[in-house]
């Protein structure tokens, strides 16, 4: 059975710092290309940011490039999103989704919500 989960979400200042992570089990998320999403209130779903399974190429949201950084530690089949400098636009729930040809898998998300 697979599964992603996510961790590390929670309240936050703005100007701070969190760092997510999305482990998975029953997959090898390094063979999968791994995107981090997040939808606020309202709003919706948006990709945050992904990296590519074979060559770990990223790519980011435009508002979060400069301040977030995805990265991959293949010894624990986990996948990172770190957040600097976080305001109050980055609140929102987090998901993890790992997609490789017709296989899509989602994490059940954790929130993040940064306020003084």
């Amino acid at each position: 059975q697979v599964q992603l989960v996510e961790s590390g979400g929670g309240l936050v200042q703005p100007g701070g710092s969190l760092r997510l992570s999305c482990q998975a089990s029953g997959l090898t998320l390094s063979t999968y290309t791994t995107s981090w999403y997040r939808q606020a209130p309202g709003k919706m779903r948006e990709l945050v940011g992904h990296i590519t399974s074979i060559d770990a190429v990223t790519f980011y949201l435009n508002s979060v490039k400069g301040r977030f950084t995805i990265s991959r530690d293949k010894a624990k089949n986990t996948v990172y999103l770190h957040m600097n400098n976080l305001n109050a636009d980055d609140t929102a729930t987090y998901f993890c989704n790992a997609r490789h040809s017709t296989y899509e898998f989602w994490g059940q998300g954790t929130q993040v919500t940064v306020s003084s």
